[in-house]
Formats: C-alpha cells, structure tokens, sequence
C-alpha cells in the first residue's frame, strides 16, 4: 500500500520526545538519527565505536548523545541498559551485521544470530519497562531466504554458510516483532512493536561480507541500483512516527520493495509462523538470561 511519496519533510514535531538508535554511526542508522534530531527529538546513539559516534553526533543539530553499546557482549548491552535514566518513547533496533566470516561473540553466540537478534532481544527487554512509544526492528528482504533452525541456533553442528546466517539472523528479527506485539497486547501495553526494512541501500554494511566476490559485485549494485542512505532511512522514520498498528511491516514502495518511499509490506509466510515466534523467544531468553519484563494488564 503506497503512501503517498511520504519523506523525512513530513516528520511530526518530536520536540519533548527521546530517541534510542543502534548503530547509529553510519548508514541507516545515523540518517534516521540525523532526521530524528532535526525534528526534535532528544536522540541518543548506541554504537560500538564512539570515535565515530562522536563524528556522527557532530553532524546532527539537536541534543544527541553518545553512547558505547556493543551488542556482540551481553555484559555491554546490561550495562547500558543499566544506565539508562528516565523514558524512552523510542527504540529502534537497528545495527547488524551482514555475511560476516564465522565467528563467535563474547558470549559464544554466531555473530549475526548474535548481534543482529540476540543482542536485540536482551537490550529491547531490558528497556522496555521505560519505553513508552515503540520499538522499531529494522529487518532485510534476505529474510525470505530464512530458515530458524532451533536446534542449532548457532551454527555449532552445521556447516557455516555466512549468507544462510544472515538469512535466518533477519527471520529472527521478524519473528521477534511477532511475539514481542503478541505479548505487548497481552500485557494490555500501549507500546507498539513494528518493524521496517530499507530496502537495497548504498551503506558500509554491503562491502563487509565474508567474500571478496560478494563485496565487489554489491559495491558495483551499489552504484548502480541502490538508493541511497537517506532514501534507505525513510522506512525506519515512518514506522518510528506514524500513526500505525503494533505488527505492521515497512518497506520501500517500489522495484520488488527494493527502492522508494514507504509503503506497508508484507514478509514471507515464514515470519509470520506463531510457533516458531513464541519457540525462539524461549531459546533466545534461555541464551541470554533476559526474560520477558512486564506482567498481564502492565500500562505503559
């Protein structure tokens, strides 16, 4: 469904409202933050590297902050939750990897299952007793090629294929957003989980694969096809503003949801699996010892 060419011109007032953005110092990420100061909003970003937060921060207008938050480290993400002071209307989970070469968390985890979903998992239950708004997932059309395997979340009994990683790390974040609105509505919570998409982007993430041969050829679909990063961040802007229902899903409106302006999108039949939600919200507080926060009927 079009929406009408929607842009970051058409931002509400974000004046007295707080933003959180993983991620935020590059990409997606840092123009979604950048456009969500520039409306007002009092925006922190949680990044890894805060050598280039700071760089990045230095570039938006507003009240940005800057924030050392690494969701490959479990112990990170408690500490920064920990730290955090007062509400948060807004939480958008968007840092990742992409295709990496295999390798493990601090924790033990596949890095893209454990940064991509876990990481998230962890920090989005930790904060969500200050949220008070939304929490926007930020999810890949590669999730089509998806498939949870829960039996071996972790890639520790098959061979490792950095793209089916991938794949089944942005299954995760829809399955994710799935059951998190599923136990939104059932805690009677007015918090929102949505997700959005970018579509094909031209960011950093693409030339960081495990092979040589998959950068080259998307650096040159990056010259070629993608839009750009502003255009990618539009997305994210709509689902974290509008006025739209817990559980709906975000992409680009145009070129098979690769390009464009927003538009509500619907995910392979895969993510919508309620089973498969509610089983991977177990495993996932059982990896990570963070456990669902709210009781029935909380109003936040």
């Amino acid at each position: 469904m079009s929406l009408s060419r929607w842009s970051a011109f058409d931002l509400p007032d974000l004046r007295g409202h707080t933003a959180m953005v993983t991620g935020a110092n590059s990409g997606i990420g840092r123009m979604a933050a950048l456009a969500l100061a520039r409306a007002g909003a009092t925006v922190t970003l949680a990044v890894r590297g805060t050598t280039k937060g700071k760089t990045a921060a230095a570039g938006m207008s507003g009240d940005v902050t800057v924030r050392h938050l690494d969701l490959a480290d479990l112990a990170s993400v408690r500490s920064f939750a920990g730290a955090i002071e007062g509400p948060i209307n807004l939480l958008v989970d968007n840092a990742g990897v992409m295709a990496t070469p295999e390798q493990r968390t601090v924790d033990g985890f596949e890095m893209q299952i454990g940064t991509n979903h876990l990481g998230h998992f962890a920090l989005t239950n930790l904060l969500l007793p200050r949220i008070t708004d939304r929490v926007v997932v930020v999810w890949s059309v590669a999730h089509r090629n998806g498939r949870i395997d829960l039996e071996d979340l972790n890639w520790q009994h098959r061979p490792y294929k950095a793209w089916d990683a991938y794949s089944q790390s942005k299954l995760a974040n829809l399955l994710f957003v799935l059951e998190l609105q599923r136990r939104l509505t059932e805690a009677g919570s007015t918090v929102r989980a949505v997700a959005a998409h970018p579509g094909f982007a031209a960011t950093n993430l693409a030339g960081r694969t495990a092979s040589p041969i998959s950068n080259f050829f998307m650096a040159v679909a990056n010259r070629l096809v993608a839009q750009s990063d502003t255009m990618g961040a539009l997305p994210t802007l709509y689902a974290a503003t509008a006025d739209i229902p817990g559980g709906t899903y975000i992409g680009p409106d145009a070129f098979g949801h690769l390009r464009g302006h927003p538009a509500v999108d619907t995910p392979a039949s895969q993510a919508l699996d309620t089973k498969a939600a509610r089983r991977l919200w177990e495993l996932s507080e059982q990896l990570t010892g963070v456990v669902w926060p709210l009781s029935p009927h909380t109003s936040t």
